[in-house]
Formats: C-alpha cells, sequence, structure tokens
C-alpha cells in the first residue's frame, strides 16, 4: 500500500502488557469508529506493512489497546513503538456541509466575500495554536485562520471555500 492512498490514523504511544499489547493514540474526535477494525498499515520508514488485529478495545478517550496478530512479546512491540498508523482513503469517513480534512481542500480556491479570490491553497498550517490556510496568490503566501467563524462555504464540486474574514486581514499579506 502507498503512503498518499492512504490516511493517518495515529501513533503507537506505549506498550500495555508484557505480552505485546500496544496503545495507539488516534489522531480522531470520533475513536468509536475504529474499535473494529480487522487491520491496519504499520509505517516503517517510508513502507507501509499491513498488520492484522487480534483485539482492541477503547482505552482513555482517544486511544485504542491493540493486540497485533504476530506481537506477543515485549521485544516484538518494542519494535513497532512511535510507528505511525495508516489506513486506506477507501475507509475515511465522508464528510458533509462546511466541515472537510485537511487532505481534501488542498487545491481549492479561497473566496472572501468582501476581497473576492485569494488564490489556491497549497498547504494547511496545522502547527501553529490555529491551524492555518496557507494560500498561494501569485506567489506570494496568504494566511488565513480556520476558524469556523471565517468559513461560510465548503463547495466540493467546484473545489472552492467561502471565507469572510476581518477587514484588511488579507491586506497584510499583499
Amino acid at each position: 500500500m502507498r503512503k498518499e492512498d492512504c490516511f493517518y490514523l495515529g501513533k503507537i504511544v506505549t506498550k500495555y502488557s508484557f505480552k505485546g499489547e500496544v496503545v495507539i493514540k488516534l489522531d480522531t474526535d470520533e475513536p468509536e469508529l475504529y474499535k473494529e477494525m480487522e487491520s491496519v498499515y504499520v509505517e516503517f520508514g517510508s513502507n507501509l506493512v499491513p498488520f492484522f488485529i487480534q483485539k482492541s478495545s477503547l482505552h482513555k478517550g482517544n486511544q485504542l489497546r491493540v493486540q497485533f496478530e504476530d506481537v506477543y512479546s515485549d521485544e516484538e512491540a518494542d519494535s513497532i513503538l512511535k510507528c505511525g498508523i495508516y489506513l486506506p482513503m477507501s475507509l475515511l469517513p465522508k464528510l458533509d456541509g462546511n466541515k472537510f480534512y485537511f487532505h481534501e481542500v488542498i487545491g481549492f480556491t479561497v473566496v472572501d466575500l468582501k476581497f473576492g479570490e485569494v488564490g489556491s491553497i497549497v498547504h494547511i498550517n496545522d502547527k501553529a495554536a490555529q491551524p492555518l490556510f496557507e494560500i498561494d496568490r501569485d506567489g506570494k503566501d496568504v494566511f488565513i485562520p480556520m476558524i469556523d467563524d471565517f468559513i461560510k462555504k465548503v463547495d466540493r464540486v467546484n473545489k472552492k471555500i467561502e471565507v469572510e474574514t476581518p477587514e484588511g486581514l488579507i491586506d497584510l499579506y499583499l
């Protein structure tokens, strides 16, 4: 499986028992959607390797306690610690309305209700306290906070996001 055909689900953060169980910290608001999985892809370097799940249960909110097939010892669990967990894009639940996945809107055009067309989304910066649309406007970077009050409409058909930003925000970058 190629990484670009998958989405990041989480990371193996710790061992749970000496029998090879591990805890996966899920990167989702709905961990219950993932408690009945049959398998996942574990990231080793640049490769994704399928691992089959023998049993799993929710653990402390957004964590999943997992016993993988063929991982039955402390040493075997050590070999997968801190590895990323991925699933095929086809398993990603569909979102509607103004909800979207970050990867889904790359390439969308951003239109501000007052300013007009701002440019094309090239990246989502989620390293800041507030995630930001990183928009290319004729070679210049424009950053717009991804605040629910700013996002007025997500048009998946026409690949557009309508926003309403405070007066002068976009002009700061131009």
